[in-house]
């Protein structure tokens, strides 16, 4: 090392692992030991961060010896985007563009979180419309469906299930179709905003979420005929990626992870929130604490999913009309937008009626959308269960327009922390089946 790096406090020296390192970038295993020479006692593999098998940019760093993992290390900070960051530049009701865009698999659980935490700062959480803590609880639930499905169909694939793969991302297609209806957007909504929702339900959505539960009541077994009883699948996933619950607990680990060891931890149960005491469903647990495990919960998930959503669409239907905002002027965000003819932009109904209406009203209409609300000095944390687990934003105010600190406690970043116990002392064919079983998602975790 040289003089001028000992002396530069920001590049200090560091013992690297001893022997050959071999970067795998999805090539055949064949391939890569036979570069080890005869003799080596262990190999270092950097798997990825672009292997197909690391659900994105996750760098591992595995110890070997032969095709035992010896050692095994997560690299994460490749997708490091600092939205966090940026949040704190942009007014309240912009932070939820940012934040929908974390983990993109669960956008609707971002921006609940996100939002929930504004609405506490500003003490209007009882003033929130029926409608729109519906169409909430609505929009959640299909959004497990589909990071489930996604969940199940790359870990399918990662282990050459084919079939489940093309089948999930078939059924996700529908879901993200349903929200493309709602919302306008197939993901980074940023739909949910803080006194409620931007739009309500455009006509006729109602009937495709009805289409949609009748479908996939049909589709959902399917899944279950190929793998839940399948001796090579399940040769596959037993007994894999095991940790206990005490594991779970001293690492924080949440979702599926936790429930796998039977203990129910449910926060939609334990602490309900957007009125989720008011809907009939159970919470699904396994006991063998290992992949196969997880697999089922989420399986069993989509289907209490759907029980959830049939029973939000029974509610919307007697809520026709309702309000989907606060009537709090001073922070309803203008939600009754229209598209013009040409399909872009505003309507010129709607432009003639907020400049018709008077000065006033277009000064506090232009002060809203520019500047933003003021919030309380304060800070709130707030939890939902997300598909991954426990999703939560801390959010501080120093009285503001603008957030004086967003921070959020991810799912995917404290349940990868699991990777070394998981992996270590099994076959490396299994880490892919492990960190498969932890759904991680790298926007959740480098953010």
């Amino acid at each position: 090392m040289s003089t001028h790096a000992q002396s530069d406090p920001y590049a200090q020296g560091a013992e690297t692992s001893s022997g050959k390192i071999f970067t795998v970038t999805g090539q055949d295993w064949d391939t890569v030991v036979g570069g080890a020479e005869e003799g080596d006692e262990r190999i270092i593999v950097n798997m990825g961060p672009q292997h197909p098998s690391t659900h994105g940019v996750l760098r591992l760093i595995l110890e070997l010896d032969g095709e035992t993992v010896t050692e095994a290390r997560a690299g994460i900070g490749y997708l490091h985007t600092g939205i966090e960051k940026n949040m704190e530049f942009r007014s309240w009701t912009q932070g939820v563009t940012f934040c929908t865009r974390m983990d993109y698999l669960s956008p609707f659980y971002n921006e609940a979180a996100y939002v929930l935490g504004v609405e506490r700062l500003l003490d209007i959480e009882d003033d929130v419309p029926e409608k729109a803590q519906v169409m909430r609880v609505l929009l959640m639930e299909l959004n497990r469906i589909s990071s489930h499905l996604v969940a199940i169909a790359t870990g399918g694939m990662e282990i050459g299930a084919l079939t489940v793969m093309t089948v999930g991302f078939r059924e996700r297609e529908l879901v993200l179709d349903l929200f493309e209806l709602i919302t306008g957007l197939r993901m980074n909504h940023a739909f949910i905003r803080p006194g409620g929702v931007s739009q309500d339900l455009p006509p006729g959505a109602l009937d495709e979420i009805r289409d949609f539960i009748v479908l996939m009541k049909k589709r959902l077994p399917e899944y279950a005929a190929l793998c839940n009883e399948n001796p090579i699948f399940k040769a596959r996933l037993e007994g894999v990626g095991h940790l206990d619950l005490a594991g779970c607990l001293a690492l924080g680990l949440t979702g599926p992870v936790l429930r796998s060891t039977g203990y129910a931890w449910d926060l939609r149960k334990t602490q309900p929130y957007c009125g989720y005491e008011d809907y009939d469903f159970e919470v699904a647990t396994w006991d063998t604490a290992d992949s196969y495990g997880r697999f089922r919960i989420r399986l069993e998930e989509m289907w209490q999913s759907l029980k959830i959503v049939e029973q939000c669409a029974d509610r919307l239907a007697g809520l026709e009309g309702a309000p989907v905002m606060v009537g709090d002027k001073k922070i309803a965000w203008p939600s009754q937008l229209a598209i013009g003819a040409d399909g872009m932009g505003n309507s010129l109904d709607h432009i003639r009626h907020i400049m018709g209406e008077s000065m006033e009203a277009l000064i506090h209409h232009f002060k809203l959308v520019t500047e933003g609300f003021r919030v309380p000095a304060g800070q709130a944390y707030v939890a939902v269960e997300s598909p991954r687990g426990e999703l939560a934003a801390h959010v501080v105010s120093d009285g503001g327009t603008r957030p004086f600190r967003a921070h959020f406690r991810d799912p995917s970043f404290t349940n990868l922390q699991a990777t070394s116990v998981m992996a270590e002392g099994g076959m490396v064919a299994d880490v892919i089946v492990a960190i498969a079983s932890l759904d991680p998602v790298m926007g959740g975790v480098d953010r």
